[in-house]
This record gives C-alpha cells, sequence and structure tokens, in this order.
C-alpha cells in the first residue's frame, strides 16, 4: 500500500471511528531502546486528526505514586470515538522494573496478571488493544546508538538510559519473551516488528492501526468468580433478620454516638498521619439509612479529610469510557477517605435486576469487581463495604412517611417505588453479590436497620473497628 493511500485510509478510519463512537483504540509500543518508537509515534500523530488522538509517555508522578498503581493508566483511557498510544505504558513499567530487579520474579508474574485483567476488561468494554513490539539485535542496537551519539543534529536521543538498555539487552529480551507469552490474547494479540527504518517502521505501524480499526477483535467471555456462600462469615439476607425486638434509648444513643464519634475521629487522624487511604462502600435497601449512617461519619471527620460520592446513573462522560472508568476516577489520594453512597456494586444489583446491564456484562462485573478490589488492598487501603438492610414492612412504613413529610418527600422516587415490587429479584441478587464477592479484606458487614439508632452505631462500630485493625497491622 503507498504511503498517501495508508494516510488517507487511516485518517477516514479514525473519522469513522469518531463519529460512530462506538470504540476506542489503544496502540501500545513497547520493546527494545533506539527502534524509531517516538519518531513513529510523532509521524503518526501528523497523519492522524489530533483532536481524537491522546499520546502518553509516562514516569510516575507524585499524585500517581500516591493512589493504587491502575490509577494513571485509567485515567487516560481513550474514550469512545478516540485512539489512545501509549509509548511502553504498563508493559514497560513491568519491564525496565524486573530487568532493574525493582520487581522480583513473584511481584512480575503478579503484575502480568493484573495486566491480563486490565486488558480483558477494557475489550470487553468495547476498547480495541493493539500491542505491538520492536525489536533489534544486540550488535545492531549498538551500532546505531553510536551512529545516533556522532550525529550532532540526533546525539540527545542518547543519553545514559538508552545505554542501560543496551547493557540490559539480553534481559530484555528473555523478559519481554516471558511478558508476551504471559499476555498474549485473542483480544490483545502481540505483534513483533523487527528494527527498520523511520519510513518503514511507520508504514508497518500505520498498516497494524489500521487493520485494528477495521476489524477489531472479538471481546473476551465472561467468567463467573466461583462462589463463596458456604465459606465462614458470608453474609445472607436469607439468614438474617433485619427486625429489631426494643428500640434503642435516645439518651442511650447519644451517648453511644459521642463516643463512637470520637473514636473515628482519632482513628481518621491517625490514618492521615500514616497516609493510609480509606475506601467505604455503602449498599442497601431504599430508605435504609444510608444517608443518615453517612451523615453520622462524616460529622466526625476533618472536611479537608474525607470526599463524598454519590453514585446515580452515569454521565454522558462516563458512558464514553469503560465501566470501571468512573470508580477509579474517585479513589483517595492516600491519607484520605472517600464514602461512596452507592457504588461499583450497582452494575450486579439495581443494572441487573431492572436490566440495565445485559447478563454478560452483570456476569462479567463479579470478576472486574474482585480485580478492583484487590488492587485498593494492594496499595494499602483499607476497603469498608457496608450493605444496609430493612425488612419490607419497614420499608413501607418509611416511604410512606416520607410522602407525609414535606421535607422530606424529595427523598422518595417514582424508582424507589418500581424497586419495592422487585423485591424479591433484589433479594435474590443480593445474596449472590455477598457470596461472589466477600474475599478477605474485602468482608461484608451486613448492618440490621430496622431500628435507625441502633444500625448508625453498628456502621460506627464496624468503620472504627477496620480501621483500628489496620492501624494494629504491621503492613
Amino acid at each position: 500500500m503507498k504511503t498517501d493511500t495508508l494516510r488517507y485510509r487511516l485518517l477516514d478510519a479514525q473519522l469513522s471511528l469518531a463519529r460512530e463512537k462506538q470504540r476506542a483504540v489503544i496502540l501500545l509500543l513497547s520493546g527494545h531502546a533506539v527502534t524509531h518508537k517516538g519518531q513513529v509515534v510523532n509521524r503518526l500523530n501528523h497523519w492522524l486528526e489530533n483532536r481524537y488522538t491522546e499520546v502518553h509517555a509516562l514516569g510516575p508522578s507524585s499524585e500517581e505514586q500516591s493512589r493504587p498503581y491502575w490509577w494513571r493508566y485509567w485515567r487516560r483511557i481513550p474514550d469512545r470515538g478516540r485512539i489512545g498510544i501509549f509509548i511502553h505504558g504498563w508493559y514497560g513499567d513491568a519491564l525496565f522494573a524486573h530487568a532493574e530487579r525493582r520487581l522480583s520474579p513473584g511481584a512480575f508474574q503478579d503484575r502480568l496478571e493484573q495486566i491480563r485483567h486490565f486488558e480483558a476488561e477494557l475489550a470487553a468494554e468495547g476498547v480495541v488493544l493493539l500491542k505491538l513490539w520492536t525489536d533489534i539485535g544486540r550488535r545492531e542496537q549498538r551500532h546505531h546508538l553510536a551512529e545516533l551519539q556522532q550525529d550532532p543534529a540526533r546525539a540527545w536521543q542518547v543519553g545514559p538510559n538508552e545505554w542501560q538498555r543496551h547493557v540490559q539487552h539480553a534481559a530484555i529480551e528473555a523478559i519481554g519473551k516471558t511478558l508476551r507469552n504471559d499476555t498474549e490474547a485473542p483480544h490483545a494479540p502481540w505483534q513483533r516488528l523487527s528494527f527498520r527504518e523511520p519510513d518503514e517502521q511507520l508504514g508497518r505501524v500505520g498498516r497494524a492501526l489500521l487493520a485494528a480499526m477495521e476489524a477489531p477483535p472479538e471481546p473476551p467471555a465472561a467468567e463467573l468468580p466461583t462462589l463463596s456462600e458456604h465459606a465462614p462469615g458470608v453474609p445472607s439476607l436469607g439468614r438474617a433478620d433485619a427486625a429489631v425486638e426494643e428500640r434503642l434509648d435516645k439518651a442511650v444513643y447519644r451517648e453511644r454516638l459521642a463516643r463512637g464519634q470520637a473514636r473515628l475521629a482519632i482513628n481518621a487522624r491517625e490514618i492521615a498521619r500514616r497516609r493510609i487511604p480509606v475506601m467505604i462502600a455503602f449498599e442497601g435497601h431504599d430508605a435504609a439509612g444510608k444517608g443518615g449512617s453517612i451523615h453520622r461519619i462524616t460529622a466526625a471527620l476533618d472536611a479537608r479529610q474525607y470526599r463524598v460520592h454519590r453514585i446515580g446513573a452515569p454521565s454522558d462522560e462516563e458512558l464514553a469510557l469503560p465501566w470501571g472508568w468512573r470508580f477509579w476516577r474517585r479513589l483517595p489520594v492516600d491519607g484520605r477517605i472517600v464514602i461512596f453512597d452507592r457504588s461499583w456494586y450497582g452494575r450486579v444489583l439495581v443494572e441487573r435486576v431492572e436490566e440495565l446491564a445485559s447478563p454478560a456484562q452483570w456476569q462479567r462485573a463479579y470478576g472486574e469487581i474482585r480485580h478492583f478490589e484487590q488492587q485498593l488492598l494492594a496499595h494499602g487501603g483499607v476497603l469498608i463495604k457496608l450493605f444496609l438492610a430493612i425488612e419490607k414492612d419497614e420499608q413501607l412504613r418509611r416511604f410512606e412517611a416520607r410522602a407525609d413529610t414535606p421535607h422530606k418527600r424529595h427523598k422518595l422516587t417514582d424508582e424507589d417505588w418500581r424497586n419495592r415490587e422487585r423485591w424479591d429479584d433484589y433479594q435474590r441478587a443480593i445474596d449472590e453479590m455477598f457470596a461472589r464477592t466477600h474475599l478477605t479484606g474485602a468482608e461484608w458487614s451486613l448492618i440490621a436497620c430496622d431500628d435507625k439508632r441502633r444500625a448508625r452505631l453498628a456502621v460506627l462500630e464496624q468503620v472504627n473497628e477496620r480501621l483500628e485493625a489496620r492501624l494494629a497491622s504491621a503492613v
């Protein structure tokens, strides 16, 4: 294919991608040093429409180091209709860290598993992955480095880092082979490009990108995680009773509330001092008291230390990106607390029951959620998952009370009544959610909420216990 023809076809395919907005494309270039990656990307960027193209060559910033590893990439995933180009990207991080022994063999394998999960999630959400590895022999690389260094116009391209990669050539070759073999997948295949002059290399990259845009690979099939309903401590609405025999006296409640909040204030200050991130996810029946419980938590905190995110229907911006993006972008910096009023579990609850997500999407979400939460824990965070439950008759009483109270009517919506009509469907979905996502470090706490006072104290107790357990650990 002639260069001009390729250029025009690429631009036409990109403009069609932008108009249709059905999928995004990621082009990732990794491999050996001094193989024209930067030059090829610069020239390819001139061929493409810049308004729909983003180029990333990353080194971790202090902001990124204060959040879970994958946050830096999730926040740069291109919208549907756009192309994201990554030079090395997540593969460069693993490749060079392992070559320099900053990443042990075990940690390297863990990273490759994370990459497989990450790419499968992207592909399932309509992101086309094109991964290109650039090869060069050791002798040829040395000759090219010397040639560049002797050319005054190009000598700036060679520094200590490039020579270090040359010294590491054998290690990079071996690690790269493992890396490619272990992350090869039908939805995320590798292509190897041997060293060529820039014009020829540009043509090869351009043809590969055109093929990826015109014939994207099939997304991966959903895999359901193993049920853990028989594991010790897994909660179940079918085995629980949210009703209470006696309401807690108001004076006793106020005294216990003050003690619990004072305890939380002390724990939160120590969490901030030790720079431990905290994520608190609230789920529950409508009218179970999530808002009131969240207010009792935040009343004990410094307003500069926390944020509350109310998760509702996704915005247009969120719909243009993979489902997990809206949660990754809201993660706290180390030492801060983020509270989710509804959370990522909406996909396996309301989206499942109301058929807002396809069966493949909500079934796949269990694995995506587990992987997401594992990354939060691996970063050293505290994850507290609370489900607030009430009996069906108590819910009806609260709905009717809201309808009769002027300053509470806004809390009662048509959606609340529709959800109530599918009570049994929600109960089954909730119990399956518990069974598939109750894991060590990411356990569910089921809070009985027919008595609001007891429930608020129980929420405070759970939060304090989890924070104190983290503060007492050696991690």
